[in-house]
């Protein structure tokens, strides 16, 4: 599997208090982030069924909320 690069902007306290909660768990900011990520597509895949589609790049938006 590639891994791919992404950049954020993110608000200043959020970015020290996700530090300290990666502090805590004894990772880095970027290996926590992927952590909370992970949980979030296995939480969205648990209530709506596993993500098989991948979008075009010219696709990427976020869908229409329903």
């Amino acid at each position: 599997m590639a891994v791919k690069s992404v950049s954020i902007r993110i608000e200043e306290e959020m970015l020290r208090k996700i530090g300290y909660v990666a502090d805590y768990e004894g990772r880095s900011v970027n290996s926590h982030i992927l952590v909370l990520v992970r949980e979030s597509i296995r939480a969205f895949e648990a209530s709506h069924g596993t993500i098989t589609e991948e979008l075009a790049s010219v696709e990427n938006v976020k869908p229409a909320r329903k």
